[in-house]
């Protein structure tokens, strides 16, 4: 993925910095488009995972869908030219003022998530003698095996209606005149990499829009949201998920009758492995025990490995660099003695003054110095989006090639 070229030109840019390949983006896409259109599945791009507005702009020039989480999400979908009527609004928590905001620009369909909810959207349509498109989201209880931090489709999980709730949610549906219901919606969480899950949540599924139409409601919309994981330990081998397969469990296994549509909610499989963290090591902290490289990059510019223990392939790019030929040497290196010397552990930590600041212990990299460039890979999903400015951090920049 780096080519020498590419990293002559990192080393003239400021670190810390997201790199973006727009082809390998593109090619993702591509190859999503290509395995939803040959079952007639509908696209809605996760914009919670990645919103830089060049990833946006690529993704809607594919014809995606958007799903928003947030009133400022279904602004940025419409602001970048994703369709009102290709727009879905999910999450737990909407407040009165992303509502009225996501009903005065007409977007397709509010997921709701509590029968209150359901009540709270009709008052508020009602107030604009509007109808607010519905689905439900239905806590399945399907265990996806991940981590238990983006687990959302289980009972203790706040996400969705438990099954136990839906005679209280048919009865307010009944109640709100202000409502239309259009399907149901599924999520069972994220980095999901075994697709006997997906199987059991379209059980799950066919057994949900029977009980909807068996009380007397047309299921238009099966919404199965997302979760498709990707490879965080071989980015190069195996840097497209597997849509093929994904998508084909869902035609083998969910009931779809010809006036219904299949939408899904993708987001890390369509924009992970497009992205990386390009960082320059501060200093080189040799010990008894521990090797520490301190990062000019940390929690501020990717959370992932201290929130949530995930792992992403570190690699030092100078360090390739001295181990190739002398041509390929910038101006100022020098050549390692002997490239073919035993790799060095390291903790790789960042500046911020917390204990947490921690991307990976014990990483085997050639022997690395002060001012080397080293990559994080897979960082395209839930890495520039939550970045923040503690330790008054100035914002990470981003960097696009074609």
């Amino acid at each position: 993925m780096f080519d020498p070229a590419l990293i002559n030109r990192f080393h003239n840019l400021e670190t810390p910095f997201y790199f973006y390949d727009l082809h390998q983006l593109k090619t993702t896409l591509k190859a999503c488009s290509d395995a939803a259109f040959k079952h007639h599945f509908q696209v809605h791009y996760a914009m919670k995972a990645n919103f830089n507005p060049r990833v946006l702009d690529t993704i809607r020039d594919f014809g995606f869908g958007a799903d928003c989480v947030s009133g400022n999400e279904v602004k940025a979908a419409l602001e970048h030219g994703f369709k009102a009527e290709k727009i879905v609004f999910a999450g737990v928590g909407k407040s009165d003022k992303e509502i009225n905001m996501a009903l005065d620009r007409d977007i397709f369909c509010f997921n709701a998530e509590s029968v209150q909810e359901l009540q709270v959207i009709n008052d508020l349509a009602s107030a604009k003698n509007k109808i607010a498109n519905i689905a439900i989201r239905i806590n399945p209880n399907v265990d996806a095996h991940t981590h238990h931090f983006i687990t959302t489709g289980l009972e203790e999980n706040k996400f969705g209606i438990n099954t136990w709730e839906l005679g209280s949610v048919i009865q307010k549906l009944r109640e709100c005149p202000n409502l239309l219901f259009l399907g149901i919606h599924f999520h069972v969480g994220s980095q999901i990499n075994d697709l006997e899950v997906f199987r059991n949540l379209c059980l799950k599924v066919n057994e949900m829009q029977l009980w909807f139409q068996e009380e007397g409601f047309t299921v238009k919309i099966l919404n199965v949201g997302g979760g498709l994981g990707v490879d965080y330990h071989q980015p190069d081998e195996n840097n497209i998920a597997d849509f093929a397969d994904y998508f084909k469990v869902f035609a083998d296994y969910l009931q779809v009758n010809k006036a219904q549509e299949v939408h899904f909610e993708l987001g890390r499989a369509l924009v992970a492995q497009c992205a990386s963290l390009i960082s320059r090591v501060l200093y080189v902290k040799n010990g008894i025990k521990k090797n520490f490289l301190i990062l000019d990059a940390g929690m501020t510019e990717l959370i992932r490995p201290m929130l949530y223990q995930a792992y992403h392939q570190i690699e030092n790019l100078s360090g390739d660099q001295r181990a190739g030929s002398e041509e390929e040497f910038m101006v100022g290196q020098q050549p390692a003695a002997d490239s073919n010397e035993p790799a060095t552990n390291y903790d790789v930590v960042g500046p911020i003054c917390e204990s947490t600041d921690c991307f990976r212990t014990d990483v085997a990299l050639p022997e690395s110095k002060r001012g080397d460039l080293i990559a994080i890979r897979t960082a395209g999903a839930y890495g520039e989006v939550m970045a923040s400015g503690y330790n008054l951090r100035d914002r990470v920049q981003s960097f696009y090639t074609e």
